[in-house]
């Protein structure tokens, strides 16, 4: 016994799980349907519609069902497929009649549907007689169905059925009855849209002068809809005038009530005079405070120009000094980097506009000749990788040298015995590419990471370095439209990104 229940229980779990695939995949199937016929493939829409029905059909899901029938008959009849039309919805129709006796309940919605479409077919087949009667049955079940959605959308049917057949007079009757309705809910985006789906009816029908008539209307009434909507507003003023009016009049019976409200006005203004003056000392103080800084602005800008100039200045009266000293000195040789550095940021900072000349280069063949350059100064039991593909990359290939140098000469110099040092390649888009530079060395200090790249922000020993390189590097990285940045994120040791945009 309790074998059997085991197995009844798997039974109608798999049952459970292999219907709701079944529900995923008939709503998969309409998905795509619906995406390939935005994008104009019709026979391969009309194709996944057709198996999105019969998995619906399957299910009893009635109404995406018909939904999908009703999108691939109209498929088919859109390449004169008639005959395959007419059968797909015959068979739509015997689905819901076989829904209605199951549930014991009516589908007016679903059988307007099939018949507007069958309407649809014999219209573009001009027959009047077959159309007059699916007219008829849409008439019915609209009726039945007791909704105003369904009944906009037959009046809209019966205007389009009597335009198509020369029945201007008739058409009209109800593309008015529709806009009347509209016009006394006050709906005016929907009496606008009737006119446009009556415009697009003419067209359909070559009925050049029901487009020249609907066309006329349209205009007066875009210019009458502004006179209503101004009416409108004119009454609301007007009833929160009366409002106002029957206010004062209720306040006016008392004499004292009056008398507080006329003195809360008086504190009320005096109030509001107070603030005004109070925001006027406010704004004046402001206006005169952002003077004061935009003049301390001004001039700490041409302070900053001076200083430029005159750093640039002791360099160039640096040089000759410097040249006459004995060059093998470790303290000559530092302050003649030193002053070079110093002009050379200088001519950076000035420079930063113009941009350099470009041209491709082989990225895997450049950075394997990087990375030999230094290979001769690095310490014992060191090892080197370059990942890098076999692709072209236009740049500046002796500045993008001159910094990848640089980085990786501060990996080899802080690197110790045994550890690892790797430059990788990466295109993060198509104008976007990064050299990524890593080792497995000390790192650098937390508190010394904010002002990596800022210069003259720690006093040094000149023999030591003059920590101007990497300021340097990431005024050139900017000046080839990218950036130079420290992974903060990176703890094995150092790694810095260089960024480059093309």
């Amino acid at each position: 016994m309790k074998q059997f229940a085991f197995i009844l229980s798997l039974v109608l779990c798999l049952s459970t799980v292999t219907f709701a695939q079944s529900t995923s995949r008939a709503d998969e199937l309409m998905q795509q349907a619906q995406t390939n016929l935005k994008q104009k493939e019709y026979i391969k829409a009309r194709y996944l519609f057709l198996q999105a029905y019969n998995a619906f059909s399957s299910q009893e899901k009635y109404d995406k069902a018909v939904e999908c029938g009703v999108n691939a008959s109209a498929l088919y009849h859109r390449e004169n497929y008639y005959k395959e039309a007419f059968e797909l919805l015959r068979g739509a129709e015997l689905l819901v009649t076989g829904g209605e006796q199951k549930s014991g309940k009516a589908m007016p919605d679903l059988r307007f549907r099939i018949n507007k479409e069958r309407l649809q077919m014999y219209i573009n087949l001009k027959n009047p007689a077959r159309a007059k009667e699916q007219l008829t049955k849409l008439e019915e079940t609209a009726k039945a169905a007791k909704n105003d959605s369904l009944n906009n959308d037959l009046l809209y049917t019966q205007a389009n059925y009597y335009y198509t057949f020369g029945m201007n007079s008739q058409g009209d009757a109800y593309i008015n009855r529709l806009i009347g309705q509209y016009k006394e809910q006050k709906n005016y985006a929907k009496v606008d849209e009737s006119y446009k789906t009556l415009i697009d009816i003419a067209r359909k029908a070559n009925n050049a002068g029901l487009v020249a008539r609907t066309y006329d209307k349209y205009i007066l009434w875009t210019d009458s809809v502004k006179a209503l909507t101004a009416q409108d507003e004119l009454n609301v003023l007007k009833r929160k005038y009366d409002e106002s009016l029957q206010t004062i009049e209720e306040k006016d019976s008392s004499l004292s009530a009056k008398q507080y409200i006329i003195i809360g006005l008086c504190i009320l203004a005096g109030l509001l005079a107070a603030v005004l003056v109070l925001a006027g000392i406010v704004l004046l103080r402001f206006v005169l405070l952002t003077r004061k800084q935009k003049k301390a602005i001004q001039i700490a800008n041409e302070h900053n120009e001076l200083k430029t100039q005159f750093i640039q200045n002791i360099s160039a009266q640096m040089e000759p000094t410097l040249n006459t000293l004995d060059g093998t000195q470790p303290g000559v040789r530092a302050l003649k980097g030193f002053a070079e550095h110093i002009q050379e940021l200088s001519d950076l900072e000035n420079t930063l506009s113009e941009a350099y000349e470009m041209r491709e280069i082989n990225i895997n063949t450049f950075c394997e000749s990087v990375m030999d350059k230094i290979k001769s100064g690095l310490k014992p039991d060191i090892t080197t990788a370059v990942n890098a593909p076999k692709l072209s990359v236009k740049t500046n290939p002796e500045q993008l040298e001159r910094i990848l140098l640089h980085l990786l000469n501060n990996a080899a110099e802080f690197t110790p015995e045994g550890g690892k040092i790797w430059l990788d390649f990466k295109k993060r888009g198509a104008h976007t590419h990064q050299f990524i530079i890593s080792d497995t060395g000390t790192g650098i200090a937390e508190e010394e990471q904010a002002d990596l790249f800022k210069p003259f922000t720690k006093v040094k020993d000149l023999t030591e370095g003059d920590g101007l390189g990497l300021p340097i590097c990431s005024l050139i990285a900017t000046k080839m439209n990218g950036s130079l940045t420290l992974d903060s994120s990176y703890t094995k040791g150092c790694r810095f990104v260089l960024e480059l945009h093309t």
